[in-house]
């Protein structure tokens, strides 16, 4: 199984370095060949489809026919790079002026050939859960965690074409799988505020304290997400009126954790949190 690797900003030299290393060697675990796009540059995500529209989609459309060229369909980590990518892909086969103007602006051909897949989908709809199950060798037992999918990976609906739009299943059904107990609760799509983390921070710290306090209310020791942004905010931006700032974790450092990587290689991934859960892992004897 091969897919044509998109790391984007974040994950390929920024803030999820930690994400990057830990689907890279989930991935390898799994089987899942990641073959990174040469060349790849920044999708616009966030500002640049609100700017210009044909821009926008430019930007994103250079990454889908690089990776076209390499005969494969994509894999991204990034919610936000997913949806401009799935997006550019989806309006390019349904807008034919758009399709015919996009090489011009790029300077290569684009066809919209191949599928634009995101990696927590990838690993629950193309690997068997039992394969996931035998796997573990470091069971998360014990561990109460909250699955947080912000609001960019489930929308919009007609174009990501992945989950539940409210209510996602497939990292809960993940992390049940490592022998975590997964929590039910109201804010997994709620948003964390998104890029305005640096112009609207009070906004930011009200949305991120609501998700914390959501989480906390039902039991949970930490969030679990699969996106660099909701991760950034969450680890920055809890303002802990009712109780200690919870970790967060990127849902392939808690698969890599139970898959049985060494506590050297984790812990090189933890120390990358600005709200360390290594106490919390110590305490249920995980690290």
């Amino acid at each position: 199984m091969r897919f044509a690797y998109y790391p984007g900003c974040s994950m390929g030299e920024g803030t999820a370095k930690e994400y990057d290393q830990s689907v890279k060697a989930v991935c390898q675990m799994l089987g899942v060949e990641l073959e990174e796009i040469p060349d790849w540059s920044c999708c616009g995500a966030s500002s640049g489809h609100s700017t210009n529209y044909k821009l926008g989609h430019a930007l994103a459309a250079r990454n889908l026919a690089l990776a076209e060229k390499m005969d494969m369909d994509i894999a991204v980590g990034c919610p936000a790079c997913f949806q401009r990518l799935k997006g550019t892909r989806h309006e390019v086969k349904q807008n034919a002026s758009l399709k015919e103007e996009l090489p011009k602006l790029i300077g290569m051909p684009y066809e919209a050939k191949h599928d634009v897949r995101h990696i927590l989908d990838i690993i629950y709809s193309d690997i068997d859960i039992e394969q996931i199950r035998n796997r573990v060798k470091k069971p998360l037992s014990g561990l109460k965690l909250a699955c947080y999918y912000g609001c960019f990976i489930v929308r919009p609906p007609k174009v990501v074409q992945f989950d539940d739009l409210e209510n996602p299943q497939s990292m809960d059904i993940l992390m049940d799988a490592l022998g975590a107990e997964v929590l039910d609760w109201s804010a997994k799509v709620d948003c964390c505020g998104g890029s305005l983390s640096l112009s609207k921070r009070d906004i930011v710290t009200r949305l991120v304290t609501g998700i914390a306090d959501a989480a906390r209310g039902v039991g949970a020791e930490a969030i679990v997400t699969a996106c660099p942004l909701c991760m950034a905010n969450l680890d920055t931006r809890q303002k802990p009126d009712s109780g200690k700032a919870l970790p967060t974790f990127y849902f392939s450092e808690l698969m890599g954790l139970a898959f049985g990587v060494s506590d050297g290689e984790a812990k090189g991934w933890f120390q990358k949190h600005l709200v360390s859960p290594v106490a919390l892992l110590d305490s249920h004897s995980l690290l």
